[in-house]
């Protein structure tokens, strides 16, 4: 069970485990020294951004069965790299996101006032 903490200051909660999401393919939006983009942020995906991050270079809808992804859909949940989400804050289609899955490290970056107003 993960020791890490949310935006919130509280233990970091499931995002997904269907499809399974996280860099440890764990559920949470956990990260560690190995996890050079940072994927912190739950979020729950849309069509407008998954078409938005498909043309950013990063197909999310694709299934890729030879790594057991069975590709997004809009409404699933999927830790998302923190400069993605801020990238598609920025050119507006920032998926809503889950505070309490969302990992206290997205803080050194994005404010929580930020993260309020764009959270379910």
């Amino acid at each position: 069970m993960s020791t890490s903490k949310n935006v919130l200051g509280n233990p970091l909660e499931i995002c997904c485990k269907s499809p399974v999401t996280g860099f440890y393919r764990n559920g949470c939006c956990d990260t560690g020294a190995e996890d050079f983009g940072l994927h912190l942020v739950c979020a729950k995906v849309t069509a407008e951004f998954l078409q938005y991050s498909k043309a950013q270079g990063n197909d999310l809808v694709t299934p890729m069965p030879m790594y057991n992804f069975p590709g997004l859909k809009p409404g699933d949940k999927w830790c998302l790299c923190v400069s993605r989400w801020q990238e598609a804050l920025d050119d507006g289609f920032a998926p809503p996101i889950v505070l309490a899955s969302t990992h206290e490290k997205t803080l050194q970056f994005i404010p929580l006032e930020v993260l309020q107003e764009h959270s379910i």
